[in-house]
């Protein structure tokens, strides 16, 4: 086991491509380092680096005390896993976990107690004697992560394992995996595209955009306090409704107001986000979570600055919960980052949100009680929990936290 530094690292490809900018990036000893960002922000680039397959433009990378800058992926002591598994299909289970250990001429019983052992902690024990083409897709991902295991690493690189598996197997195997990285306490770098498996797997999660690093921290630091809007949209499922409002004080509360909507501020997101004082009688991008909105008819003494009214464009019953689309009578927040979040989503995504900025319409999705009525075309009356708005610079678009910075 080992600690991994990224000092500053850059790739630059022959055509001036900057894949990765300057990154720099600590993980610790044991732990499950995640990164997550829209295709072709730079993180798997950056897991290739840290694997030898990628040569390093600028910059150093550390795999404890030894600089891997020039050492061949063979010598770098590190393990990868990746989303087509390649297992050679020639080879039953045992085999395919052992191979690595049989180029090192490990003894036989030796390997054979380390295959074993760890084909029963990851319930191929019974397989052994199997090929690849009959095993599920799980199982095959699983001996892909054994034989990653066997080889006992200083680290673990894995690039969107599970992307080839169906949601139910995802969700199976990421808790899986998680648990392993557990179990065996080895340092361990995971990619992915999907923010679900970011949150729920990484002891700390980096988010990259366009080759650089937006913010390193907990899941549950990076939803509550994102470090800008990037963050706060990309985190997070449904995805944040942002919207430009203006900041008004009147009578010593402080209000927010977009289209004819105007929420009261409450105090406890003040005291959260204090240097949104500094802010009064100007623009600001608030920030509301689905799970802030609720059918106002659910909830008991709702006071009127803590409402908005909406018809509903679309209903989508979840089971749990209702996911409730809206719209209501303001632009959308439109610059660099809300595009990239919605081109992340596909063409119809962009166009949709350029579309709905000459309309002055934007969409909204509220998380509600799977028991609320409410239907497709109602106007309905919706509450929203103001205690946990979020606020953004209109200009930078940096989260608005501190009293002393004004920002996060």
């Amino acid at each position: 086991m080992a600690e991994i530094t990224i000092d500053k690292v850059k790739k630059v490809y022959p055509d001036g491509t900057e894949a990765v900018s300057e990154l720099d990036l600590d993980i610790d000893n044991g732990s499950l380092m995640v990164l997550v960002g829209p295709s072709g922000c730079g993180k798997t680039t950056l897991l290739r680096m840290v694997a030898g397959l990628e040569d390093i433009s600028a910059g150093t990378i550390r795999i404890g005390d030894n600089v891997i800058n020039h050492v061949a992926p063979k010598d770098r002591d590190i393990a990868m896993v990746f989303q087509n598994y390649a297992l050679y299909p020639h080879m039953n289970v045992f085999d395919n976990m052992a191979y690595g250990l049989k180029l090192r001429k490990m003894d036989k019983t030796e390997m054979k107690r380390l295959v074993v052992t760890t084909a029963t902690t990851l319930g191929l024990k019974e397989l052994l004697t199997k090929k690849p083409a009959q095993l599920s897709g799980g199982q095959r991902q699983r001996v892909a992560m054994g034989r990653a295991i066997v080889r006992q690493p200083k680290a673990f690189l894995m690039d969107e394992p599970l992307s080839n598996l169906d949601a139910k197997l995802r969700v199976q195997m990421r808790s899986e995996i998680a648990r392993i990285q557990r179990d065996e306490d080895v340092t361990t770098i995971y990619v992915t595209h999907d923010q679900t498996e970011a949150m729920t797997m990484g002891d700390k999660v980096a988010v990259m955009k366009k080759g650089f690093l937006q913010q390193v921290d907990t899941p549950q630091d990076l939803y509550d306090r994102p470090v800008n809007l990037f963050v706060a949209g990309f985190i997070g499922s449904p995805s944040m409704n942002l919207v430009e409002a203006d900041l008004t004080r009147t009578d010593g509360s402080h209000y927010v107001a977009f289209g004819d909507v105007r929420l009261a501020v409450d105090d406890q997101a003040l005291s959260k986000r204090s240097a949104i004082r500094n802010y009064v009688g100007r623009k600001v991008i608030v920030g509301i979570r689905p799970e802030d909105l609720e059918d106002a008819s659910m909830v008991t003494d709702t006071p009127s600055d803590r409402r908005l009214t909406a018809n509903v464009n679309l209903r989508e019953a979840m089971g749990a919960e209702v996911y409730a689309h809206f719209s209501v009578d303001a632009p959308p927040v439109l610059n660099e980052d809300t595009k990239e979040l919605a081109s992340d989503a596909g063409e119809e995504a962009l166009e949709a949100l350029e579309s709905n900025a000459e309309e002055s319409k934007n969409r909204f999705i509220g998380r509600f009680n799977a028991r609320t009525p409410v239907q497709e075309g109602q106007r309905i009356e919706i509450f929203v929990d103001t205690r946990n708005l979020h606020f953004f610079d209109p200009e930078t678009g940096r989260g608005i936290y501190d009293e002393s910075t004004g920002q996060s």
